[in-house]
């Protein structure tokens, strides 16, 4: 199959689900199957995860949204999986050159080998994963590799936001690709898990969350409520990747 045909499949799926398993929000995880990070092996036997680590944001200046937008914007990308019956879609973005990249793991539980495509920004070609390092469901992440180089990528910050920060959003709610959204940080739930202000929707599921200074804060995740008003959104912390990574 072609490669344009490939993209037109997905995204005519995308736009004909109605409801999406893998999607923002609680109750994502309900599609059955085998854990993906068990099934895909290294194609190469080398990982490099070395990734940055921003420094002490103190000495920095901060960004407005549109250059925090045209930074990573390309560092942004859709996510398409299919547990064989469905598609879904969600998002993800690199951390590092070498297309060393992150999700959230419901985006891609319960799918299956090679039928999941990575949709960058301003490129026609569905690419693969080929290498899961660490995934897991209770803090959903999922640290993965894609078969592309020289990526774009988004720094990673040293320290946590504070409550009322602002941070901006990049993914794909609704297969709308690398929407762009700003908010706050409105309370800390647990350790790692923080409640947002920024708008996020089904298809945000994965995205990037992005702090004042340009530094990646967190992965956005979902709703605390299906169906509120009272935009409740929450993003799971970095911090989850940075035991599996290696800083410069």
């Amino acid at each position: 199959m072609k490669t344009n045909n490939i993209l037109i499949f997905f995204f005519t799926i995308t736009c004909l689900c109605t409801s999406c398993a893998h999607k923002s929000g609680h109750g994502t995880n309900n599609a059955k199957g085998t854990q993906h990070s068990e099934q895909i092996i290294s194609t190469n036997g080398v990982t490099n995860t070395t990734v940055t680590i921003s420094s002490d944001n103190r000495n920095k200046n901060k960004i407005e949204g549109p250059e925090v937008f045209t930074l990573y914007n390309s560092a942004v990308f859709m996510v398409f999986t299919s547990d064989g019956h469905n598609m879904y879609q969600g998002s993800g973005f690199f951390i590092n050159k070498y297309g060393l990249a992150v999700s959230n793991y419901h985006v891609f539980k319960g799918t299956g080998i090679g039928e999941e495509g990575i949709k960058l920004v301003g490129d026609n070609k569905i690419y693969k994963v080929t290498e899961v390092i660490k995934s897991s469901e209770e803090e959903d992440f999922i640290l993965f590799r894609v078969n592309v180089s020289n990526t774009n990528y988004i720094p990673i910050a040293q320290y946590k936001p504070n409550v009322g920060e602002k941070v901006y959003a990049i993914g794909s709610p609704r297969g709308l690709e690398n929407t762009f959204s700003s908010g706050e940080i409105s309370q800390w739930r647990d350790k790692n898990l923080m409640q947002i202000s920024a708008l996020i929707d089904h298809g945000s599921s994965g995205g990037a969350l992005i702090n004042e200074y340009g530094e990646l804060v967190g992965i956005t995740s979902g709703s605390f409520a299906d169906g509120s008003q009272a935009n409740l959104n929450y993003a799971w912390s970095i911090d989850v990747i940075k035991p599996y990574v290696k800083s410069k």
